[in-house]
């Protein structure tokens, strides 16, 4: 059975380590993140005024590329709704702008009739309006998934082997420090040693072995040992993300076998 263990998490940052595990599956999580995890993006823009320099088309595009707090159990997907996509309260919500305002016209201006769905970075900015221009439109959110588009993307993630460092010959490992861009190794005297605070930010580059006479140390991974970094663009939190991909992993497992049993009936 799996075992995961929190490296770090700071703000829209989650590390953690995960054993007993191989590269698929490891790689298959990473997917599920990035494709199948859903979250709220703006989907269809209705513009009303539009007197700014920049094209209908270029701001609809900045729209649905601005995240937006997700509440995943307050919309359901458009292709699992009781309406059958034809939009209702349950998989679409609506949002506004209108101003008259000049200058720059950021995300904050956007209003929702959901406060659990709104802009995560209110400072975004949409376009710039002069004096007398005006700016109004009405837009549509909806959940969707990465492998549709990108805007639904929840954030970045991926992986690495658990790094092991072996010094074999610590008195002719000493290029390794000049050599390692992420300073795995330090100084002791005049030998090389494992920055222990810094084992796990190695990349596995072999830089320091190659910088190094032959035999005098060797960098290799933990073939079942991954180091998982996780990075939100804000719509989730990096736990509801990694709980959510759980979620869709398992889901699709259980697909696959009623499609198996149902094979061998």
């Amino acid at each position: 059975m799996a075992e995961v263990k929190l490296i770090d998490k700071k703000g829209n940052w989650l590390t953690f380590l995960i054993r007993k595990v191989d590269p698929a599956f490891a790689n298959s999580l990473r997917r599920m993140i990035i494709d199948e995890v859903p979250t709220m993006a703006i989907e269809d823009v209705e513009f009303k005024k539009n007197d700014s320099i920049l094209y209908d088309e270029i701001i609809a595009h900045r729209l649905g590329l601005i995240p937006l707090s997700t509440d995943l159990k307050g919309y359901n997907l458009t292709d699992k709704c009781t309406c059958k996509g034809a939009g209702c309260a349950k998989c679409q919500l609506d949002l506004t702008l209108k101003t008259k305002a000049s200058g720059i016209i950021d995300a904050s201006k956007i209003k929702s009739k959901d406060p659990k769905v709104v802009p995560v970075y209110e400072d975004m900015i949409i376009t710039k309006l002069t004096e007398g221009q005006e700016l109004e439109f009405a837009a549509k959110a909806c959940l969707g998934r990465g492998k549709e588009h990108a805007k639904w993307s929840p954030g970045l993630a991926f992986f690495k082997h658990n790094p092991i460092i072996n010094i074999l010959k610590p008195d002719q490992s000493v290029e390794a420090v000049a050599a390692c861009p992420v300073n795995v190794f330090e100084l002791k005297g005049n030998k090389a040693v494992v920055n222990k605070n810094n084992l796990m930010d190695c990349h596995l580059c072999q830089a320091c072995v190659e910088a190094c006479p032959r035999g005098a140390l060797e960098v290799y991974g933990t073939p079942d040992e991954f180091i998982f970094s996780i990075e939100s663009w804000g719509q989730l939190k990096p736990k509801e993300i990694v709980a959510q991909a759980v979620a869709e992993f398992n889901e699709k497992l259980d697909e696959f076998g009623k499609l198996v049993s149902a094979l061998s009936e």
